[in-house]
């Protein structure tokens, strides 16, 4: 990229500054480096480290910033020139000199001043007339600009401000030395079309606009920000000012990983380009939100968990066919693991099949549809199916076994008074009903007293276990039970459930099953053993 190009995009990254002034975002001056060392391997232009004057401490780690990320070369990129290292100021002496003394050691220094032109700002907070905030404008700009060559300033609330005042002070204060002019919507009052025309009517109307960067800065107070800014960059601007995951005063900041994809997937549309390595956005983006203790919202554009996240069944079957049915952008261009099929309620056999068959266990015909209906029920309980949910449903043995028996519903009444008690209700192969209850020393034992009433096929419970499959308060429980029928042979059942109870159900109904299975499949073998098969009552 080359900075120079009239469609290159300079990206101001302030989520040391703006962004922590969001209530509780504070960092200490160790994260802070840590941050700005991020920044920098992300390839910003501009990192504006701090309000020196705000604090001892906020100079001594824009200080530091300045020293060791502003000095020496990007790690990862040799070629690449360190950042320019800004300090914020208020138009006062005092806040200037700090702000020089916490930049000066960066290898390219700013200082960023500000001051209100609306006139809301004037009457109520500054107390000036138009007149006199010009001249403290000029008097600051010139004396910051003796100081050092790099000088920002920024009209307060110029979203809101007449914009033949702005005209005339902006015009003053370039002539005073400001070689970047941000044009902030402070309180993101603007609409992108108002934002572009005033960017624009700047650029037109100021005498010297052309001769310095013009720098967009917008709040998201409307949900806005993006837009507006972007609308600023199309009319003109080449500065970007955002912040990471959009952090900032009361609803936050541009988004810098927002901005950056937005020019960047449309550059058709936008033709503009930045120098950010963007396969460093969601790294970053990590950072920040660890730093600031500022949770990642998961619908966050880019970097949210769910940016490339597809649950609808639909959605699922266009990403397997084609991934550009659904993405507009590739997750490995953003830093991004990968693409996330997540198997819910909503999602449909081809995304639950492919699934299946990356975790090594294929399924087709009626043992993909039954163990996809298992899911379904499954995903009506759960939030999300988890990979050890859909491997446990996938090597359950009624997905390959004859579901002869199967059960319908179950009610258990237990506790530390009165009996356990089990309601059981079963459909037999004929699709007949069958309802049953019992006592037992527990729940499980209760249910399974029932199931054998019904049943009436005599087995012994040689081996019982339950195992939580996956974490949680509605983890996935696989219980395993194994029965014998004669004296020969065992047959083993596996149930899954979020109710144990449930799951040791399936279980043994399961093992009959097999047993079952094992009968029939004798007398086909060997009819002349028939007679001695015992009969199952309905």
């Amino acid at each position: 990229m080359n900075p120079s190009s009239s469609s290159y995009v300079r990206i101001f990254d302030t989520s040391l500054r703006d962004g922590e002034q969001a209530p509780g975002a504070s960092m200490t001056s160790a994260e802070k480096l840590e941050v700005a060392r991020a920044l920098a391997r992300l390839g910003v232009d501009v990192i504006e480290a701090g309000f020196p004057a705000a604090s001892p401490d906020d100079l001594a780690a824009v200080q530091t910033i300045a020293a060791e990320v502003g000095q020496a070369p990007v790690a990862g990129r040799p070629q690449a020139e360190p950042p320019i290292i800004c300090g914020l100021a208020r138009c006062t002496k005092n806040d200037i000199d700090a702000a020089w003394q916490g930049v000066k050691g960066a290898k390219h220094p700013r200082i960023h001043t500000f001051l209100a032109t609306s006139d809301l700002h004037l009457k109520h907070k500054l107390r000036m007339t138009r007149e006199e905030m010009t001249a403290k404008a000029v008097e600051m700009v010139s004396y910051a600009r003796s100081l050092c060559a790099d000088i920002e300033f920024s009209p307060e609330d110029a979203g809101r401000s007449d914009p033949e005042f702005l005209y005339t002070v902006l015009e003053a204060v370039i002539k005073a030395g400001a070689t970047t002019l941000n044009i902030p919507d402070t309180v993101g009052y603007t609409m992108p079309d108002e934002f572009g025309a005033l960017i624009a009517g700047i650029i037109k109307h100021t005498p010297g606009a052309k001769d310095v960067i013009i720098s967009v800065h917008c709040h998201d107070d409307l949900g806005l920000a993006v837009a507006n800014s972007v609308a600023g960059l199309r009319a003109g601007a080449r500065q970007a000012e955002c912040t990471i995951n959009g952090i900032g005063e009361r609803a936050g900041n541009a988004s810098l990983e927002e901005i950056v994809m937005a020019l960047r997937t449309r550059a058709d549309k936008i033709g503009l380009q930045t120098g950010i390595d963007a396969t460093q956005l969601c790294r970053t983006s990590k950072l920040v939100s660890r730093s600031t203790s500022y949770p990642v919202p998961p619908n966050k554009s880019i970097v949210g968990a769910n940016a490339f996240a597809h649950e609808s069944g639909i959605h699922q079957d266009g990403m397997i066919k084609n991934a550009q049915t659904y993405e507009i952008m590739r997750p490995e261009d953003v830093g991004a693991t990968q693409t996330m099929l997540v198997l819910g309620k909503h999602s449909g056999r081809a995304a639950f099949s492919k699934r299946l068959a990356e975790l090594g266990y294929p399924l087709e015909g009626d043992a993909l549809l039954k163990a996809f209906n298992e899911f379904k029920k499954l995903a009506d309980r759960k939030k999300a199916v988890l990979d050890a949910d859909l491997i446990t449903l996938a090597s359950d043995e009624r997905a390959t076994v004859p579901e002869l028996w199967a059960l319908d519903t179950l009610q258990v009444v237990c506790g530390t008074t009165g009996l356990p008690t089990a309601t059981v209700r079963l459909r037999d192969p004929d699709g007949a009903i069958h309802v049953k209850a019992s006592v037992g020393t527990g729940p499980v034992d209760a249910t399974y007293k029932a199931i054998d009433a019904i049943v009436k096929l005599p087995v012994t419970l040689l081996e019982f276990g339950i195992n939580g499959v996956t974490e949680g308060i509605d983890a996935l429980a696989e219980a395993s039970v194994r029965v014998r029928h004669d004296e020969q042979r065992s047959s083993h059942g596996h149930g899954a459930d979020t109710d144990i109870v449930v799951a040791s159900a399936k279980a043994y109904v399961a093992a009959i099953n097999h047993v079952l299975s094992r009968q029939a499949s004798g007398r086909a073998q060997h009819p002349q053993k028939t007679t001695g098969t015992p009969e199952v009552h309905a």
